[in-house]
This record gives C-alpha cells, sequence and structure tokens, in this order.
C-alpha cells in the first residue's frame, strides 16, 4: 500500500480494515486460481511421480520456449543461440544451458527493462519488485499466467498433505494489517473471503504475545502459513503458557520465504501439533522447491531448472552457489541466473520415492531479529526496503534494544526526500522509540562465508 492508502487503513473501524483485507483477499484470489491455476495444478499432480524421461520432455520442451521467447522478444538475450536440437531431452537440455551464460544479479540491475518482452503491453503483464533482501529492490514485471503456476507449485505440496483451497488457515506474513498504534487486542484481521486470519508481525511484545496465544487456539483452521522466524515465536508463546494445539487439529504448517531453522522446527511442530513443511523460491519465478515427508526439498521440475557451481562435495552430496533457470515468467525471462542462495544435492534418490533432484537444504536468508525498547522481536524486515529504489544496498545493524543503525549504499537519485520515506517505512514497522541512525556508506561487508545478512543484531540473535 501507498502511505496515503496506509493512512487511511489505519483510520478506519475494525470491520472495515476486514473489509479491505477481504476485498483484497477475493482481488489476490482472482489472480492466482482461475483456469490457468486449475488446468496447470491438475496437470502438475499427474507428472510429480514421473517417470523421470517424460519430465525431461517436458522440461526440454519448456525450456526451448522460453529460451526462444528470450531470444525473440528481449534485448538483452537477442544474441542468444538457438536451443539445441539434439533428439535425446536431457542432452539437449544441457546444450541448451551450456550456450548461456550465468546471469548475475549485477546485470540484471543495470537494465532490467532489458528482460522485459516487448510484446506485452502494460495491460498484460504486472510490475513489481524482487523482494529486496539486499536493499536493491528492482524492477520485476511477471504475468497472470506466471503467477497462477508459482501457485499451482504451492497447492500441489499442500494438497499432498491434505489441504484444500478454501480451508481456513493463520497466515503470519509482512502485511501491515494491524495499525502500529494499535495497543489492544486483537493483533490479527481476517479476510473472510479466503477463511484466512492475519497475524501481525510489528505487535509481538511479551505483554502481546498472550493474546496470539488466545488467537491461535481460537481462530478456525486447518493449516498455517508464513515467515518461520515469526511462527516460532508464537510457538514458543504457547508452548510456554502450556497452550499447545491438540495434535491433529492443523494438517500442516507450511513455510517459506526464510531459511527454516532446526530448532525453529522443532518448536512449531511442539506447539502447533503438526509437521511443518518448507518451500523455496524467489520473487523472479526462477525456481520452486518443495518439502516432502522426509523433510528434503524437491525441485519443482515442471516450473524451472536448477543447476549447481559445486564448490564442496562428498559421496554423499554436493554443495554450491544455485544457478536456475525459470520456465514461468514470460514477462522477464531468467535464464541461468545466479540467484545469490547455496544449496547442497543429495547424490541418492529421496526415500519419498519422488524422482528428479532432490536438496537436504537450501541456505539462504538467515537473520537476526530486531529487538525493540517495548520487548517486541521483528523478524524479515527487507519489507521496509522493497520500494526504496534510491538504495543500492541496505543493512541494520543493533548494539541495544533502544536503537538501531542503518547502513545504507545510496544510489545517485538518494536524496533527502528518499530519506523521509525510509524513515517512515522503518517507523511504520518499529515504532517510534527505538532509535534511528542512517549511515551513508559505499560498500557493506560481506560475511566470511560470502553471504549478506540484511539485519546483524546483538540483542535479537537468532538461537535457540
Amino acid at each position: 500500500m501507498s502511505g496515503l492508502s496506509e493512512r487511511i487503513y489505519a483510520a478506519l473501524p475494525l470491520p472495515l480494515q476486514e473489509a479491505a483485507c477481504t476485498w483484497v483477499g477475493f482481488r489476490r484470489a482472482r489472480l492466482r486460481f482461475g483456469p490457468h491455476f486449475r488446468a496447470t495444478l491438475a496437470e502438475w499432480e499427474r507428472t510429480v511421480r514421473g517417470p523421470l524421461d517424460a519430465l525431461h520432455v517436458l522440461q526440454r520442451r519448456r525450456l526451448d520456449a522460453i529460451v526462444e521467447r528470450a531470444r525473440r522478444e528481449t534485448t538483452h538475450y537477442r544474441e542468444l543461440a538457438p536451443a539445441s536440437s539434439a533428439r535425446d531431452a536431457r542432452r539437449a537440455i544441457e546444450e541448451t544451458l551450456a550456450g548461456i551464460p550465468v546471469l548475475e544479479k549485477s546485470a540484471y540491475r543495470a537494465d532490467p527493462e532489458s528482460f522485459l518482452c516487448r510484446d506485452l503491453g502494460p495491460g498484460d503483464r504486472i510490475r513489481s519488485k524482487t523482494s529486496g533482501t539486499t536493499g536493491t529492490a528492482l524492477p520485476l514485471w511477471f504475468t497472470r499466467r506466471a503467477v497462477a503456476e508459482e501457485f499451482a507449485s504451492f497447492w500441489r505440496q499442500r494438497r499432498h498433505f491434505g489441504v484444500e483451497l478454501g480451508d481456513p488457515n493463520l497466515t503470519f506474513n509482512g502485511q501491515i494489517v494491524v495499525p502500529f498504534s494499535q495497543t489492544r487486542p486483537p493483533f490479527w484481521r481476517v479476510n473472510h473471503y479466503g477463511g484466512q486470519t492475519l497475524f501481525s508481525l510489528y505487535h509481538m511484545s511479551p505483554e502481546n504475545l498472550g493474546a496470539y496465544v488466545e488467537g491461535v487456539n481460537a481462530r478456525p483452521a486447518s493449516w498455517v502459513q508464513g515467515y518461520p522466524s515469526s511462527i516460532y515465536l508464537v510457538a514458543r508463546a504457547l508452548l510456554e503458557a502450556g497452550r499447545p494445539l491438540p495434535e491433529g487439529r492443523l494438517k500442516g504448517v507450511f513455510t517459506s520465504s526464510e531459511s527454516l531453522l532446526a530448532f525453529q522446527r522443532d518448536a512449531i511442530e511442539r506447539a502447533f501439533g503438526a509437521p511443518v513443511r518448507d518451500r523455496y523460491g524467489v520473487s523472479e519465478f526462477a525456481v520452486s522447491m518443495t518439502e516432502c515427508e522426509e523433510r528434503r526439498l524437491h525441485v519443482d521440475l515442471e516450473f524451472g531448472l536448477v543447476e549447481l557451481e559445486v564448490h564442496e562435495e562428498t559421496s554423499e552430496y554436493e554443495r554450491g552457489d544455485l544457478i536456475v533457470t525459470g520456465f514461468a515468467n514470460d514477462a522477464t525471462p531468467f535464464l541461468r541466473y545466479r540467484v545469490g542462495d547455496v544449496g547442497t544435492r543429495a547424490k541418492r534418490p529421496c526415500p519419498c520415492g519422488r524422482p528428479g533432484d532432490v536438496f537436504l537444504d537450501v541456505d539462504g536468508r538467515i537473520e537476526d531479529y530486531v529487538a525493540t525498547p517495548d520487548g517486541r522481536w521483528v523478524g524479515r524486515l527487507d519489507h521496509i526496503f522493497k520500494e526504496q529504489l534510491d538504495v543500492a544496498e541496505a543493512q541494520i545493524l543493533q548494539e541495544t534494544s533502544q536503537a538501531i543503525e542503518v547502513r545504507i549504499v545510496p544510489h545517485a537519485s538518494y536524496d533527502a526526500a528518499s530519506e523521509r520515506k525510509l524513515l517512515g517505512e522503518i517507523r511504520s514497522r518499529l515504532g517510534s522509540e527505538i532509535g534511528i541512525e542512517i549511515v551513508l556508506v559505499e560498500a557493506i561487508a560481506r560475511e566470511a562465508n560470502g553471504k549478506f545478512r540484511a539485519v546483524k543484531s546483538k540483542v535479537g540473535r537468532v538461537a535457540p
């Protein structure tokens, strides 16, 4: 939402806020769950168990189509070689990929519009932004078909574990559904169209977590979705209050968008009485991996290809940078894209029997929480930077719960208005009590493993 719409929403009485949530839920459902979603889901539920040769044929067909589209409709890929004509599907895939250079994020950042397919008019594409995990939120375009296919990958996983569209759920994502100024429960709003109870991530203080315990126990739900860092805080509160949900009440807890840590999984499963199932994906619609009952991440082969730039190998696994090629995003194709995460691919088939590549883990983003003066712990703060196109990179540092330092690598366009907008986004999530110092820097140091950490806090450290 824009700043104006957020202010209007915050001024509404609770019933009208829930009406607004319901309207947004209705619009999103129309975008996600149309005829293409239903047809794709039905097809992918047939193909999920293989045979693997048939999946390679499907991948080859989709790879050929996205490569040809990129060559024909984008300026970035116009000199790309045609797809391989080899008869064997697997060999053709390997030859086609070998003719495509690895795409670094810096190349997309330098000229994102060169990746935009020219045959799509403004009404045929949806403009968004990448997740902004390093403060570098970039323009991104996609189509309704891409959204439908990503949600087909979600729902194939969920249906496998007994969840159906329309089942009521509890959601712990980053939307600001409860005005920050609200100090009394309920710290959630209801999307009545989707049967969805949306919990605020920004009110989780020790004093308020009791209300979350009551809400989780009282609200109707058969499954839970959201960020593991936030679900974990509620899980810990449920356990400490002696109010875990009875085993079997929920069919599953589905996490995404952050690295799921072992201690988080354990607490969530004990508190919610249901198994946790993780998913890995990116804003660019370039990869999807979904977790099975063996707690392994399977590449959704119908959605894209995953290569590994190996830098560690044993007899059991190989580990390295993920290089991904998405089939779904026909507005801005990403071919052999170095997504910035590291994965560990098993060398043996998964015991669950599903064919294709299977990963033991993906080392994506592991961040600390920001601790606030009033005792809240707030995770997943990249939303702050999603609209900040004047910011090249950003990192939050915290020594005490009283203040944060926000390090900014500015673009040339960064000015006083950019800083005011940034401060407004931070205040809307962390409140007015915490001190905020914005420091402009030339670069932000990486960790010893080369990874970027968006939040480094000595008082909100990720730990059991």
